[in-house]
């Protein structure tokens, strides 16, 4: 983390409701720049929602601002320039060059049919490099694992040069080892002076690589703050509906041991209602 204290992120008040379902409900909190925020929760809390509010493609209540400036304020292709979005990696339907897929993370910085340049294809080489995909410039993307395939899709963020880094669940469909390697890849760019903002599944991983985590449960934002803070035994159970042992790592980092599911009132088990 940078240490720098200025609010790049300021989200106040966000409210979501979408097709008559209230979504989020009076959601505040900021993102210092340079700083790693973890966004967990159970299936349906709303991070994929808080994502796509700050993206500015739905609706929402409240305000939300990047850099001092409020999203709607912002056209798209100035959206673009301040953040970009690293997807769950999952297959395309067309077929392109690593090259050419990364290459996308350039438009919001050409003119409309505007030729890319050689110091673009110079900045896909470069962040082809970051992410360990030297040589794979001329390959197909359908050729690619998983883990390869998701390497591009941060790569494309990085050329795109944008200050806030999105990721929605971006390891939930990699095995451990690109998992790991993955986030140790996007810890690169904070320590590089990036903002990350990051929807995750994982506790434990998230409270590794985050400075500060968001907890989101029924739309509304439970905790936040360090991750020693936010991931209590009793607010697992009353969340994740699981009952756990904490321990830390020799690194250090926390350990979550389940230990098994909260009994509900009927003696059942299972999450919270």
């Amino acid at each position: 983390m940078s240490g720098h204290s200025v609010a790049l992120l300021s989200v106040d008040r966000l409210s979501v409701t979408l097709d008559g379902h209230t979504i989020l409900r009076d959601v505040s909190f900021e993102v210092a720049a340079g700083q790693w925020v973890g966004v967990l929760g159970p299936n349906g809390a709303g991070k994929t929602t808080l994502l796509r509010a700050i993206g500015g493609h739905i609706p929402f209540g409240g305000e939300i601002r990047l850099a001092g400036t409020p999203i709607e304020a912002m056209g798209a292709q100035q959206r673009a320039r301040a953040q970009a979005f690293v997807r769950q990696a999952r297959s395309l339907a067309f077929d392109f060059t690593v090259e050419e897929f990364v290459l996308l993370g350039r438009a919001p910085h050409r003119g409309w049919l505007q030729p890319y340049r050689s110091s673009d294809r110079e900045r896909v080489r470069e962040a082809l490099a970051r992410v360990d995909l030297s040589g794979f410039a001329g390959r197909s993307v359908l050729s690619l694992s998983g883990g390869e395939m998701q390497r591009v899709f941060l790569a494309q963020a990085l050329v795109q040069g944008a200050d806030l880094l999105l990721l929605d669940e971006p390891t939930a469909h990699l095995d451990v080892h690109y998992q790991f390697s993955f986030m140790e890849q996007v810890r690169a760019q904070a320590e590089a002076g990036r903002t990350v903002l990051a929807v995750g599944h994982d506790l434990e991983l998230a409270a590794r690589y985050a400075d500060r985590l968001l907890l989101i449960a029924d739309g509304k934002l439970r905790a936040q703050g360090p991750p020693a803070s936010v991931l209590t035994p009793d607010r697992i159970a009353s969340v994740f509906g699981m009952r756990v042992a904490l321990d830390h790592h020799p690194d250090g980092t926390l350990r979550i041991d389940y230990v098994g599911p909260v009994p509900s009132a009927d003696g059942s088990e299972g999450p919270p209602g």
